[in-house]
């Protein structure tokens, strides 16, 4: 058994840009003890939020509650078989396409895409150094 958390804090939504798409947002927070911020393209329509809101995001590697490989697929009807999913309102599936880190200031910056919808995050390098894979589950709720 492994554990599928890769990253796993709350952030507090600081800003909210409605403006350039119909059904999506991009939301800018920063993390609750404020080492990380992010930016994350939501479909509002789907999962509403608003400034003020704080929102558990967990990054993993699987759906698997025991952390081992997705086998069937992440789209593929699970049965009666429990997932990570069922304990979040929003889930997506995307790719970790950029990973920049600066040896000098520790920190590092992380840019996933979700079939084009962005997340970047910055924060410590500690926090997101297991980052550096290829793909990933964004789980969030409120």
């Amino acid at each position: 058994m492994a554990d599928a958390t890769v990253l796993e804090d709350t952030f507090s939504i600081t800003s909210v840009d409605q403006k350039k798409y119909d059904r999506v947002s991009r939301l800018y927070g920063t993390s609750i003890d404020n080492t990380m911020t992010m930016q994350l393209d939501i479909n509002h329509e789907l999962f509403p939020c608003a400034v003020g809101d704080q929102l558990q995001f967990n990054i993993a590697t699987t759906l698997n509650l025991d952390g081992t490989k997705d086998e069937r697929g992440w789209r593929q009807n699970q049965g009666d078989r429990a997932t990570l999913a069922d304990m979040y309102d929003y889930v997506c599936h995307g790719k970790v396409y950029r990973f920049e880190d600066s040896a000098e200031a520790e920190t590092a910056k992380v840019y996933i895409s979700f079939g084009g919808l962005l997340l970047y995050i910055e924060g410590p390098y500690k926090k997101l150094t297991g980052l550096r894979i290829e793909y990933v589950y964004l789980l969030v709720k409120k």
